[in-house]
């Protein structure tokens, strides 16, 4: 007998809206700023982290005094926010989804490594917040993802068991988190990493998010 899906958990970044160009951008100017020579590669490497994670790792790497950190964390931050609410655009098939899912009565959940303050700015300007039963972002949890507390934070929200929910992720870390949670997961990697080790775990790996429908209709 199949588990029933009873919610969906969305990641935010890369799969509801299309930020990663933007993240990139930031980062290289506060990086850079920073005196660390940052390069788009280099902003690949920590996909799925929390900023301050990030910063954290760079300026250890290039062995910088921590109490520039939260200067270029703010700096990259504020640079984000700014061209979010300037040019953000929505992942193709977003609104759809949200809709259908809505309408089919699924609970849907968002879990994000984002700051808070970012992801109310993304919420806000995609103007989907309404859709939601359960916001949850990392920056104050004790861990951040590859581990599944921010997972099962949401499933909690949600007042749903973990079995029951599915996971939508673009990125290893958030992959990993998912099937860590005990949740199934739908993969949709750029297209530049789909090949890579770690999203060989989810459940299923897809190019796009319409291709979410035909999976759960295969779950009813």
């Amino acid at each position: 007998m199949k588990t029933p899906v009873k919610a969906v958990i969305f990641d935010m970044d890369g799969v509801l809206i299309d930020s990663e160009p933007l993240w990139r951008q930031a980062m290289i100017l506060g990086f850079n700023a920073a005196g660390i020579p940052f390069t788009e590669d280099d902003c690949r490497v920590t996909t799925g982290m929390r900023l301050r994670e990030v910063v954290q790792f760079w300026f250890e790497r290039y062995n910088i005094d921590s109490h520039k950190a939260q200067e270029t964390n703010i700096f990259i931050l504020d640079h984000l926010i700014s061209r979010i609410e300037k040019e953000g655009h929505e992942i193709e098939g977003v609104s759809p989804l949200l809709n259908q899912l809505k309408t089919g009565g699924y609970k849907i959940g968002l879990a994000t490594s984002s700051d808070i303050r970012f992801m109310n700015t993304v919420l806000n300007k995609l103007r989907i917040l309404s859709y939601f039963d359960a916001v949850v972002s990392a920056e104050n949890l004790t861990y951040a993802k590859p581990h599944p507390e921010v997972f099962l934070k949401c499933a909690q929200n949600l007042n749903t068991k973990p079995q029951h929910c599915l996971v939508i992720e673009d990125s290893v870390n958030g992959v990993i988190a998912a099937k860590a949670a005990s949740m199934r997961v739908v993969a949709i990697p750029e297209p530049v990493f789909k090949d890579r080790a770690g999203f060989k775990i989810a459940d299923w790996q897809v190019a796009k998010l319409a291709e979410v429908n035909t999976i759960l209709n295969e779950l009813l």
